[in-house]
């Protein structure tokens, strides 16, 4: 018995005295967590970054991708929540899903605060990203690149949308997040909240007349076949994504592993936003063409129309620059006007 106990303060004093986050060894699997699969840019990325690290790791961490948000049984909002208690070790998080507990991500969905990809670029890859990822970090969570889902464009199975009064009385489906709902007040519209997975039945019923995503997820869901027969170019807000670790799980892998996972990271990021904006940017607009030759009505907004959009959704926008932070508004107003034009 006195030997048995010996063994038991033994082993006791040798946990203690390791150092905090020291593991013997990797866990089988590590699990990333992703709101759509494959098929779609932000799960492609996710695979790419899983096969990255396998192969740079020589095998010794095993990313196991979770689509859909399975970790937290489809509800997106709960992601980051799951990532700082270690239900989820890795993710690619939507900024809008995470918003709800980091008030900072907000930012990116204020409307019509982005005009342009350079725009993203200029508040992702400057001052303002680098903020965001402090911010993160103090969350208990290891940021390490940026992805993007893109620009978000508003789609409906009732009318072609160029002007707010177009939207007034129309039911969409918007993401678990207050900001959103105010914004599509502000035009009129009924918006309700509702996850992805919830969000192709309510289509397809016609429970809801429309929803906003980018074109990627519109032409990999086949929105067109739950009646989303108009698409309105708007731009009013763009989705970036983030690549982060948990903090502890982070911790455990020696310095090297770690280098591999944020370099990958980096490396999956940069294709992930490839592939989000491929056929959107001027001159190449074959990703607008394959959506039209869907049998889909795209408008595009003239400036003066769009215009009226940005004037419709001012005060929601002023109200929320408060909440997320004069300070960092200002300093993303600034990154953008000062973004090169060409």
């Amino acid at each position: 018995m006195k030997k048995s106990l010996a063994v038991l303060a033994a082993a006791v004093a040798a946990a203690v005295a390791a150092p905090a986050g020291a593991q013997t060894k990797y866990a089988p699997e590590y699990r990333l967590s992703t709101v759509v699969g494959t098929a779609f840019p932000w799960g492609k990325g996710g695979e790419i970054w899983a096969n990255k690290v396998r192969e740079c790791s020589n095998g010794r961490i095993n990313i196991k991708m979770y689509p859909g948000a399975a970790l937290v049984a489809g509800d997106q909002t709960r992601e980051f929540t799951a990532i700082r208690q270690g239900v989820i070790d890795l993710a690619i998080g939507s900024t809008i899903n995470w918003s709800p507990q980091v008030k900072e991500l907000n930012l990116f969905s204020l409307p019509f605060l982005m005009p342009d990809y350079r725009a993203i670029d200029a508040l992702t890859q400057g001052p303002v990203g680098k903020d965001i990822f402090a911010i993160l970090e103090k969350q208990g969570v290891v940021p390490l690149a940026w992805g993007e889902n893109g620009f978000r464009e508003v789609t409906n199975s009732k009318r072609p949308i160029r002007t707010p009064d177009d939207m007034k009385g129309l039911k969409f489906r918007v993401v678990g997040s207050p900001l959103f709902n105010d914004t599509f007040t502000a035009l009129g519209a009924n918006p309700t909240q509702m996850s992805w997975a919830d969000a192709q039945p309510a289509l397809a019923s016609g429970a809801v007349d429309g929803q906003e995503n980018p074109l990627t997820v519109f032409t990999a869901a086949k929105l067109q076949n739950v009646g989303q027969k108009n698409v309105t170019l708007w731009g009013y807000v763009a989705d970036p994504l983030i690549y982060v670790v948990n903090k502890e799980v982070w911790a455990s892998w020696t310095p090297e592993d770690r280098k591999c996972v944020q370099e990958a990271a980096v490396a999956a990021g940069q294709e992930n936003i490839r592939l989000a904006r491929a056929g959107l940017i001027a001159p190449d607009d074959s990703m607008v063409k394959t959506v039209e030759g869907l049998g889909v009505n795209v408008v595009r907004l003239t400036p003066q129309e769009r215009e009226a959009f940005v004037k419709a959704t001012r005060k929601v926008y002023d109200k929320w620059a408060k909440q997320i932070g004069p300070e960092l508004v200002k300093k993303a107003e600034a990154s953008i006007a000062a973004r090169p034009k060409n």
